[in-house]
């Protein structure tokens, strides 16, 4: 019998307390441990990783389920080649026609194009993708893609103009009949361009042609991967040079240590380094090789930071708030974020138009091959800088202080 998810956490759950008494019970004075005790500590934490992935490749599993249990289609209520009374038809690029004539076209490397197709075609040849499936590769962005998921998305048909407070009124107190005193309440702007993003594939002619190729559900997956792993990696390390400025890029540094040695006490000054108002919505990011330090931070208590998920679907916690890992965030060195803490709402992503795909003629002809490419237009920033903080390593040669910080926050 396939074990649940539910009891993967508890199984999870359990491993996790006799791991912390394991750790607790054969640890000297001076917080060391034999290389026995050691091996057999890290033998355990391994369990527990590999029932981390498990747990989270069970829950895109029941995602999957979800979303392809759902019916493909409505049953009939009405009399062939009749209108459902009250039913809106769907146009243009939402149609089922564009849709069902952009499959026929990829599948015939577009030797067959209806007419349909022409409602689509964007500026420079290409065809944009028919509505459903771009809303369900933006499925798939925000599954694999974390600031997808964290960040404010927009959608944009030119350059994006914000307005930032810059300064504040402020209330003063006033005798009976004393003047009034008028603050300048100043405003900044900043912008959401458009960089272009793109994912080329070859696929065989056999293989496009072939009907049990399941192309729709290929191009959903796998076009939508790459395009999610590219804009995560820009969105958070991005210079803003052809491509999007990243989440670290205007982050405020909140802490500086000295070395990658990363202490309970830091973790809890960062927090308290966001102003409280962001911290109502804040959660962590970090790499996944960094949480396993932070997975051994204890308070002063002796209770553990890192507490995991006892529910489906929901982050580990550190300190009470959500977790969340990224394969791109800086691994734990020197010069390098350690952990960013913040409420990333305050990022924002502006989506440019609508994602497009374009067929390469002729370029791999010769090879039986048939190249495609789909591109879109994207651009994101952080509007708020003091809305996230960053811990951060110090580089090799400098100094570094726990107090050091570009901004304190409000306890």
């Amino acid at each position: 019998m396939a074990v649940t998810i539910t009891e993967m956490l508890e199984k999870r759950a359990r491993l996790w307390e006799s791991t912390k008494k394991f750790l607790e019970d054969h640890t000297d004075k001076d917080g060391k441990m034999t290389a026995a005790d050691a091996e057999a500590y890290e033998k355990m934490e391994a369990d527990i990783k590999e029932m981390t992935k498990t747990i989270d490749r069970l829950e895109k599993q029941v995602e999957m389920d979800k979303k392809f249990a759902l019916p493909t289609s409505s049953p009939l209520t009405g009399k062939p080649q009749t209108a459902v009374p009250g039913a809106e038809e769907k146009k243009g690029t939402a149609s089922d026609a564009y849709k069902n004539a952009m499959l026929t076209a990829l599948r015939t490397n577009f030797h067959k194009v209806e007419n349909v197709l022409m409602e689509g075609v964007d500026e420079s040849g290409g065809y944009l993708v028919p509505d459903e499936l771009d809303g369900r590769l933006v499925d798939v962005l925000e599954e694999e893609n974390i600031l997808r998921k964290l960040g404010h998305p927009l959608k944009t048909s030119g350059q994006h103009k914000i307005n930032i407070v810059a300064t504040k009124p402020a209330a003063l107190w006033v005798e009976e009949g004393g003047a009034l005193t008028f603050g300048d309440a100043t405003f900044d702007q900043k912008f959401l361009d458009a960089h272009k993003l793109h994912v080329a594939v070859k696929i065989t002619e056999e293989l496009l042609y072939d009907n049990a190729f399941q192309l729709e559900k290929w191009v959903i997956e796998e076009f939508g991967k790459a395009l999610a792993n590219a804009e995560e990696d820009a969105f958070l390390n991005g210079d803003g040079d052809g491509k999007p400025k990243g989440l670290y890029h205007d982050a405020q540094t909140g802490i500086t240590i000295p070395t990658a040695d990363i202490t309970a006490d830091n973790v809890i000054d960062l927090v308290y380094k966001l102003k409280r108002p962001y911290r109502k919505k804040a959660s962590f990011i970090t790499n996944d090789g960094t949480l396993g330090a932070l997975r051994k931070l204890k308070d002063l208590n002796g209770n553990y930071l890192w507490q995991p998920s006892l529910q489906a679907s929901e982050p580990d916690t550190l300190l009470g708030y959500a977790i969340h890992t990224s394969q791109f965030a800086p691994v734990l060195a020197a010069g390098n974020v350690a952990l960013a803490f913040g409420d990333y709402n305050y990022y924002n992503i502006g989506d440019r138009g609508r994602r497009a795909f374009q067929e390469l003629k002729e370029l791999f002809a010769g090879n039986g091959m048939v190249g495609f490419v789909m591109k879109e237009r994207v651009d994101g920033l952080l509007i708020l800088p003091e809305a996230v903080q960053l811990l951060k390593v110090a580089g090799a040669g400098s100094g570094g202080s726990d107090d050091a910080g570009d901004d304190d926050g409000e306890g």
